[in-house]
């Protein structure tokens, strides 16, 4: 069972080999935010992630139970886009045992040559989170290889909740815990452990708004899956809900909040530029349902919030930072038509680079069938240097007699 004593015990059995991350005073989303702040960096973790922690919980006891009984354990398996894959090769390639994980086809290369990195055998199997799940259960079941489950087990619950136990030895007086949310296994162990420790201490979940199943569950006190999921954040993108993991967060979350695509971009770039911390999009809800103003708490309270990962995929932090620029009004993404004449083009760019905007990008169309004839589409990527600046843009190419689109 998922109890404070199970997580206590998890704790003790993972601590020679689990990292005990900081969890370290945020003097900028302090300042920002009004409260006081701490980030409980998993980001740092062995293997880039808090999934570590449960999955290592789990298998120790399998192992514990098998040499208890006189039998060999055949191996594991375990389904995850990746984090959690990470985990259980890890602790498998530990006690040496065959591991085998199925991922979705989609998953992000550096994540599949992280596990492969432990010795584990990889298969690329489903669209999403839900389809490898499945083959993973056959899988399984064919060939005798115990299923870890990267949510609903209560020893990987345990495992998890280890993180709110180091939280709390390290600020024992925490108003809030801000905890990321897919499939529940983390803010289920966190939250347990939470309530059996200062039952006044705030829960507040956060998942990204592409992944909504979980808090459209939460909300009608009851499951409700997904049709789809579509997020950056793509370790929380799990489309059905657990009816387990949604019990403990019915019983121990007090709000729960989405945030969406540019809003997790945006954590990201701050996390990078401000704390000079990589984190994934599912590590970094948290932070950005806090530079959003999705939390409301009393001013001046003590916030502890968990960065749960850094393994993010190097080609994806490019279109992540482009939407974090935009997000945060330093990019911006302009079209204008202009009589196809010279000089009209200098026109334009003269009062942008005049006005201090410099153009990285720009594109130039005469044949688009919404054209009339002599015109042509002039669209153009800027970087600005925040709100005040892009209005005055906004304004001086409105003096200028120019009629302009914003692209986003």
């Amino acid at each position: 069972m998922l109890d404070l004593n199970s997580i206590e015990k998890a704790h003790k059995r993972i601590v020679s080999v689990v990292n005990r991350t900081p969890f370290a005073y945020a003097p900028n989303l302090s300042e920002i935010s009004g409260y006081e702040v701490y980030l409980k960096k998993e980001n740092l973790q062995r293997t880039g992630a808090f999934k570590l922690r449960g999955a290592f919980n789990r298998i120790a006891a399998l192992v514990e139970e098998a040499k208890d009984n006189g039998v060999e354990l055949a191996g594991v398996v375990a389904a995850s886009a990746g984090n959690h894959a990470q985990g259980v090769a890890f602790s498998a390639k530990h006690f040496g045992i065959d591991a085998t994980i199925v991922m979705p086809e989609s998953t992000p290369l550096t994540k599949v040559q992280g596990v492969k990195e432990f010795g584990a055998k990889v298969i690329l199997h489903g669209t999403n989170y839900d389809e490898a799940y499945a083959y993973a259960v056959t899988f399984g079941e064919e060939n005798k290889f115990v299923f870890v489950h990267p949510f609903t087990d209560d020893d990987v619950m345990s495992g998890q909740g280890t993180v709110t136990i180091e939280m709390f030895e390290d600020v024992d007086d925490l108003d809030a815990i801000v905890v990321p949310v897919g499939g529940g296994g983390l803010i289920s162990g966190m939250s347990v452990a939470a309530k059996a420790l200062n039952p006044e201490v705030k829960v507040i979940a956060v998942s990204a708004k592409g992944a909504p199943a979980m808090k459209k569950s939460y909300e009608a006190h009851t499951t409700i899956d997904s049709t789809s999921v579509r997020t950056i954040a793509d370790g929380i993108a799990v489309r059905d809900t657990s009816p387990k993991t949604l019990e403990y967060i019915l019983k121990n979350v007090d709000s729960f909040v989405g945030v969406s695509e540019n809003e997790i971009a945006a954590a990201i770039l701050f996390l990078l530029e401000k704390q000079k911390l990589l984190v994934e999009g599912a590590g970094s809800v948290g932070v950005a349902a806090l530079l959003h103003g999705h939390i409301d708490l009393p001013k001046g309270s003590k916030v502890g919030i968990v960065l749960s990962g850094g393994n993010i995929d190097v080609t994806m932090l490019a279109l992540i930072i482009e939407k974090g620029l935009v997000k945060s009004s330093r990019k911006m993404k302009l079209m204008v038509t202009l009589v196809d004449k010279p000089g009209a083009l200098q026109a334009f760019t003269q009062i942008l680079t005049t006005n201090g905007a410099n153009i990285v990008q720009i594109g130039f169309d005469r044949t688009s069938t919404d054209l009339k004839f002599g015109d042509a589409h002039v669209s153009v990527a800027l970087e600005t240097k925040g709100v005040a600046h892009q209005e005055s843009l906004r304004q001086k190419l409105s003096d200028g007699g120019f009629v302009f689109k914003e692209e986003h």
